[in-house]
């Protein structure tokens, strides 16, 4: 976790900081905070902007939401998406908190009577969208209002370096000009070094920074080759026994296929993309939500916000664009911290598809990001080292392996690569740390072409010294030195190679290195189902599996009694709890994670009812 607090006006506490532990208990049903809640919740209340890093399902939301009730007047949430306000308002509702939306799913008369709302005190919370908050007509309406703060959701999408840039973010920047002593909240799962700067430069703060880790250690990521994709989906799907899962395809057609293909094999999905109606979109997400539906087969426009707890598995049938677009997309299993799976089926020939797809677009400073990040991607699906290892280094964090992934279960031969380190840092070096990835292993492989000996770069010690190797092996041998952290990718210089401090040891010989044997292919890879356990899991709890089916059970039912997403009475970690403490009275329910006082009230005695009857029938 890092933390700026230049400028912190800590001396002008605008709320009761104190107030915090029992607002989390009644209101949201937590115990105690999660690393670094509390401390970006105090720096809120003391008016302190903040930008917050966190994982999907790490509670980020919370960061904004508790402070939100304790200020004394309107927080603003800055939304990119319809359904993700729902999900969110909805989920603040079931808690007895007063958060209302704005959006074009809403009546005139339903916006009228909302704004009524604001004007009049009665609303904590209001989520909507960038473009309408920044329209000069609401911009004029909040200078009359009692604003407390300003939370601005999927930050990254302001950046030029995020995976999902968005121009209707940019106006974002004003905000602070036009109230400056409002607190800001910046909060993103997805944003490496160079995003979290420019999204602080472009909404102009000078935040306290919460950067938790983006360890999802409840998620097993697993990569196999694509040899008969149809197939390989099946026999994944059939382990899963029933539980909710997404898939993601990377076009249009194909998403319409696989969807077919499942349902013709007798698996209950459906397809999801741009190219159906609204009203087909939004049955389609309202049956998963409500578990109605098994499997959504979806492009990328199905997910973002999607505050699902218990998604059991994420399969990637085509290859993402990105790091953090998979790694989002990935994020959206497991958020209750429950065993979950990510599969990605890999076929080098998506590359070159998805590669010709960026290049479609007009040619800049943006177009080179995405490539960029297309082949940092690339890199995470031919890794020889543990695949959090990666993903966690891509976000400038170290990790050990994680004895959970494929890599981990079925490592590569590994042998003493000090030599070939050395002659890959070498050459970057001689290269005075200004070249990429794929010109570097040219000069190694003593390559001939124009630019390379006009430059003269033939004439270097370290021209030709790898030319016994194929490309392939030397781009494995130098993807494992970047995700061991020796060599960075400097995405604002190029993507040009720069080596970092742990090198320095390696090119003296002072240590020696082991790496994998770069595989040339993936054909050793087996899947291994979702029932095959690891140590390594972060283990649920020891709970009765016949009680959780009947909590299961009672949880549907009330949901369809109020026509919510069954997550939203209590998610599956909370269910587990209660099937494995089996609570009797008020005082045992509220001391299970997720129960509130509000849902005690609603849910909580015919809770302990169905427990009762259970420990009488057993």
């Amino acid at each position: 976790m890092e933390s700026s607090l230049e400028n912190s006006p800590t001396s002008t506490l605008i709320a009761d900081v104190s107030a915090t532990d029992a607002m989390l208990r009644q209101v949201f049903g937590y115990r105690e905070f999660r690393q670094g809640q509390q401390q970006v919740i105090e720096q809120l209340l003391c008016g302190q902007d903040c930008l917050i890093i966190m994982p999907t399902g790490g509670g980020k939301s919370l960061c904004y939401q508790l402070p939100a009730l304790l200020l004394p007047g309107l927080t603003i949430v800055v939304s990119p998406l319809i359904s993700l306000m729902k999900d969110q308002v909805d989920a603040l509702t079931q808690m007895g908190v007063n958060a209302a939306f704005l959006n074009s799913s809403l009546t005139r008369e339903q916006q009228t009577q909302t704004l009524r709302g604001i004007h009049q005190g009665e609303i904590k919370l209001l989520y909507i969208a960038p473009e309408r908050l920044m329209s000069q007509d609401f911009l004029e309406r909040l200078h009359h209002l009692p604003l407390s703060m300003i939370a601005v959701d999927e930050a990254h999408c302001i950046s030029q370096w995020g995976h999902d840039f968005r121009p209707e973010y940019a106006q974002l920047g004003r905000l602070k000009q036009l109230f400056p002593h409002i607190p800001i909240a910046a909060l993103t799962a997805t944003a490496d070094e160079a995003t979290r700067l420019d999204i602080c430069q472009r909404l102009n703060i000078q935040p306290f920074t919460l950067l938790s880790s983006f360890d999802r250690p409840n998620i097993r990521y697993t990569v196999a080759e694509k040899l008969n994709a149809p197939n390989q989906l099946r026999q994944f799907v059939k382990t899963q026994q029933g539980a909710a899962g997404i898939v993601y395809c990377g076009s249009r057609r194909r998403v319409d296929e696989v969807a077919e293909r499942l349902r013709l094999q007798g698996i209950h999905a459906e397809a999801y993309h741009a190219g159906m109606s609204t009203d087909e979109r939004a049955s389609v997400q309202d049956r998963f939500l409500k578990e109605q539906l098994e499997i959504v087969v979806a492009t990328v426009a199905f997910g973002m916000g999607i505050n699902k707890s218990n998604v059991r598995f994420v399969v990637h049938y085509d290859l993402p664009k990105s790091i953090e677009a998979y790694y989002q997309e990935t994020g959206r299993a497991g958020r209750d911290g429950m065993p979950s799976e990510a599969l990605m089926l890999f076929d080098p020939a998506d590359i070159s598809r998805v590669r010709h797809l960026i290049e479609q677009s007009e040619p800049g400073p943006q177009q080179q990001v995405e490539l960029h990040k297309l082949n940092t991607m690339v890199a995470f699906a031919e890794a020889q080292t543990c695949r959090r290892q990666v993903l966690l280094h891509y976000f400038g964090e170290a990790a050990a392996p994680c004895g959970n992934c494929d890599i981990c279960l079925d490592p590569p031969k590994r042998y003493n690569g000090t030599e070939d380190a050395q002659k890959v840092l070498s050459c970057i070096y001689r290269l005075q740390q200004k070249f990429g990835l794929n010109y570097v292993i040219e000069v190694l492989r003593g390559g001939r072409s124009a630019p390379l000996t006009e430059r003269g770069h033939d004439k270097l010690s370290t021209w030709g010294l790898g030319k016994d190797k194929s490309a392939e092996y030397w781009l494995s041998v130098t993807r494992q030195l970047i995700h061991l952290g020796l060599i960075n990718q400097d995405i604002s210089r190029g993507s040009s190679l720069r080596l970092t401090e742990p090198a320095r040891p390696v090119l003296r010989g002072e240590v020696a290195l082991m790496l994998a044997e770069p595989r040339l292919t993936l054909s050793h890879l087996t899947h291994k189902p979702m029932g095959a356990k690891s140590s390594h899991h972060r283990a649920p709890l020891n709970y009765d599996r016949r009680l959780f089916a009947r909590l299961k059970t009672l949880r549907r039912s009330i949901a369809e009694e109020y026509d919510v997403p069954p997550y939203l009475v209590f998610n599956d970690a909370t269910l587990a709890e209660m099937a494995a403490t089996m609570p009797t009275t008020e005082i045992e329910m509220l001391a299970v994670s997720g129960v509130g006082e509000r849902k005690w009230a609603r849910f909580g005695q015919r809770f302990i009812d169905e427990i009762g009857d259970y420990l009488t029938d057993a």
